[in-house]
């Protein structure tokens, strides 16, 4: 049983990629980052010997440390953190085990600064379906702080490089389409980003964003709410906004309730 101040591996999955995940802080030395260079979602790192520049970072916010083993690291910076106001919990077992429970890491060398916790990436304006989803999966599981420049289609390989920006889908990048799969499923691919929710959800965004409706059933009105979004907002990042709120209930229908129906008339009491 964890004690009043941790929090068990089962218990943070359950929180990860929805918006009350709490901040993630990974305070590994160097030579057990360097052995497994490999964070939780969202987590960034930071030196456990230099904690006060970090608190400016987690005022307000809940917040959960751990080290290689959950241990002596964790718990030394979790009371310190505590003692200065600060709502923070130790994952119990660490990383360690984190990955021996089979939970989703992402390579810290994936992009540039994601170990810090501050990418950029730019992209075409005007999104529909990828060009939000694909923002949705990074701040939700990769880098919740990122922050995204939607330009016109022939400016973004000149944006990206005066900005040093990450460019996603676009033709001849990275983080494109590859023959029948979308964006988002490179995304999940290069992340190392695993789990039947994701794939659910990976399914269904393709289908919607390649018109290939066959794939999901809700594909469709995917396409439709994503295509009314675009009609509400002249503005990207508004559109983005609301588009987080979409893609939040999407994953939590494809991990939670993708067995439930609906249907009139409601039954009745003890029918």
């Amino acid at each position: 049983m964890p004690s009043p101040n941790e929090i068990t591996c089962q218990q943070l999955s359950r929180l990860t990629g929805t918006p009350d995940a709490p901040v993630l802080v990974d305070l590994r030395i160097d030579a057990d980052f360097e052995d497994d260079p490999r964070l939780l979602p969202t987590a960034f790192r930071h030196a456990f010997t230099d904690l006060d520049p970090l608190i400016p970072r987690l005022v307000g916010k809940r917040a959960v440390v751990y080290c290689q083993k959950g241990r002596k690291i964790s718990q030394g910076a979790m009371t310190l953190l505590r003692g200065r106001g600060i709502d923070a919990q130790v994952l119990e077992g660490g990383q360690v085990a984190w990955h021996d429970a089979g939970l989703p890491m992402v390579d810290a060398g994936t992009v540039p600064g994601l170990a810090q916790g501050r990418t950029l990436w730019v992209t075409r304006h005007r999104p529909k379906i990828d060009r939000i989803a694909c923002p949705w999966l990074i701040r939700r599981f990769v880098d919740p702080h990122a922050e995204f420049l939607f330009v016109p289609p022939q400016d973004v390989a000149l944006v990206a490089e005066k900005f040093e920006a990450i460019p996603f889908d676009v033709q001849d990048v990275r983080f494109s389409h590859r023959g029948e799969r979308c964006s988002f499923d490179i995304m999940l691919e290069e992340f190392g980003l695993t789990g039947e929710p994701l794939e659910t959800l990976a399914t269904v965004i393709r289908a919607a964003d390649t018109n290939r409706h066959d794939l999901a059933p809700e594909a469709a009105g995917l396409l439709a709410v994503s295509v009314g979004l675009s009609r509400m907002h002249r503005d990207d990042h508004a559109q983005l906004a609301a588009g987080m709120t979409l893609y939040d209930a999407l994953y939590r229908w494809a991990r939670d309730g993708r067995d439930e129906g609906h249907d009139w008339p409601a039954p009745t009491v003890g029918s």
